[in-house]
């Protein structure tokens, strides 16, 4: 599922400045190569066990990422369910209760990179 109005399409922020807001907020850098990297986040539904991801896609737009000066923006946001062994579906339902988590912490996000 694509987040649409998260705020945060567009926003740029230097790597280091937004690995570290995205850090605070339980955000890990995944996978990265030069130009793009992606921001997941795990979120549990203690309900049933099943485990749900919100990935940030961002490429850099000046620099690489090797570089802590290099410029990213934040492309798109996506919420989807951990299937085994290491995919995401973003086409099932995402469960209200972590639907709110997501966008709080997207929230949260953009707060910190205003």
């Amino acid at each position: 599922m694509i987040i649409e109005q998260s705020g945060l399409n567009g926003m740029t922020s230097d790597l280091a400045h937004l690995d570290e807001s995205a850090e605070k907020l339980g955000f890990v850098r995944w996978q990265w190569e030069y130009n793009r990297a992606t921001y997941d986040l795990k979120l549990e539904d203690r309900s049933n066990g099943d485990e749900y991801f919100l990935r940030i896609s961002t490429r850099a737009v000046e620099g690489k990422l090797e570089s802590p000066d290099a410029i990213l923006s934040i492309e798109s946001v996506y919420i989807g369910k951990a299937t085994f062994p290491h995919g995401l579906d973003y086409e099932s339902p995402i469960p209200e209760p972590i639907l709110n988590t997501a966008k709080q912490r997207l929230n949260e996000l953009k707060t910190l990179l205003s």
